[in-house]
């Protein structure tokens, strides 16, 4: 069965101390965890997905600008990858089985040719780490559900500013979606 791996916005404004909506010290603590499945991933010639929030400067009209302050604004060092995540990116972004996408809504596949780009590639298994576990990371799982694909969580490289939230998103994947947390 083809896999991929799916990053849902392991960026600077998610994880870094002075990040703009940060899970902070949980999300700092799985980047080495993050970085080994990324390498292993791009080493097995596998699908590898860059899958991130992407906002505008004062955009009225989306949805997030009256829940959560302003983050990820696309051009900000918010919006970029964190740490070393982001250098090494830079050094495998021109790879065939590398893929960015800037996606607007929790789910990747809301509004984005994530879908599409998985099915040219007969892609059935879906690998997710990221953050935050209880909003984008659950948002993309429920929709590759809904699409039929078979799911399986790294339960080490997801967290959450909500611990509650992400606690109740682990079992919520398994109970409910039947994704394995591995």
């Amino acid at each position: 069965m083809k896999k991929a791996l799916i990053h849902v916005d392991y960026t600077h404004d998610f994880v870094a101390e002075n990040g703009a909506l940060t899970a902070g010290p949980n999300a700092i603590a799985i980047f080495d965890q993050i970085m080994d499945k990324t390498k292993q991933f791009v080493e097995e010639g596998e699908y590898l997905v860059f899958a991130i929030d992407t906002h505008q400067k004062d955009d009225p009209f989306h949805p997030e600008s009256r829940l959560f302050p302003p983050h990820n604004l696309l051009g900000t060092k918010g919006h970029q990858l964190y740490s070393g995540l982001e250098d090494y990116y830079q050094s495998i972004k021109e790879k065939e089985n590398v893929y960015y996408l800037n996606k607007t809504r929790y789910s990747a596949f809301a509004g984005t040719d994530l879908h599409l780009k998985l099915r040219e590639r007969k892609i059935e298994e879906l690998y997710l780490l990221g953050v935050c576990t209880d909003i984008c990371v659950l948002h993309t799982a429920i929709d590759a559900y809904n699409l039929g694909y078979s799911i399986k969580i790294f339960k080490n490289c997801v967290t959450s500013f909500n611990s509650q939230g992400h606690l109740w998103a682990l079992e919520h994947f398994k109970n409910c979606l039947g994704a394995e947390l591995l």
